[in-house]
């Protein structure tokens, strides 16, 4: 195990960050109701991250920050962000990014119908999910995942006017960072897994160990 997340204003929830920390696991904070001091006790705690930022968490607001407000304004937590334009709308992303750049990570919260061009029906889980023009949703309306690939949320990253380099760490160098993972970066002795874009950043050539790999 690598990664997980919990909601810090549980019951336990702190013991249970310790024991996780202790042994080497990155603790994330998602699919939560806490506050702002809840979420920076967390944070002091050693929960490093926060699993999709603004998404399934207690909302924002001027006498609370939550678990959004308390990592934006911290410079020790990278804050991941679906960044499909569903999840976060345009001007939020660029307040992430003006608050939090370069400790920001992009997800993509994919469910099985990433990829699939048109409509669908699909499971997360249990939980049957219906794809509607780009967007996923459960059968009450509730958000259920993405249909967002990581290309495309580094595109959409850049065109929001970030420069091309920093939304590339934002997809590979600053998750790897995460996790404690020697990926994402190219260099003498890190594994060789690359992917090659063309100057309209598509994806022409994909390398796995430092082999050409065909996708099936």
């Amino acid at each position: 195990m690598r990664l997980y997340t919990l909601a810090p204003e549980l019951p336990g929830a702190l013991e249970l960050v310790d024991l996780l920390v202790a042994r080497g696991v990155t603790v994330s904070a998602g699919h939560t109701d806490a506050n702002g001091d809840e979420a920076n006790a967390a944070f002091d705690r050693g929960v490093a991250t926060v699993t999709h930022l603004f998404n399934a968490m207690r909302p924002f607001t001027h006498r609370d920050p939550g678990v959004a407000g308390a990592a934006l304004a911290r410079e020790d937590v990278v804050v991941q962000i679906i960044l499909d334009f569903v999840h976060l709308a345009p001007d939020t992303v660029r307040i992430v990014w003006r608050a939090a750049g370069g400790r920001l990570a992009l997800v993509t919260d994919a469910v099985a119908g990433a990829g699939v061009s048109g409509d669908g029906s699909y499971r997360l889980g249990d939980i049957a999910v219906e794809v509607r023009d780009g967007v996923v949703r459960r059968d009450d309306g509730v958000l259920a995942g993405s249909v967002l690939t990581m290309i495309d949320a580094v595109r959409n990253l850049h065109a929001l006017g970030v420069p091309l380099e920093d939304a590339l760490d934002a997809a590979t160098a600053v998750p790897a960072r995460v996790v404690d993972a020697d990926t994402g970066r190219i260099a003498i002795g890190a594994p060789a897994d690359v992917l090659v874009l063309s100057e309209e950043l598509e994806i022409e050539r994909v390398l796995v160990g430092g082999e050409a790999h065909v996708a099936a």
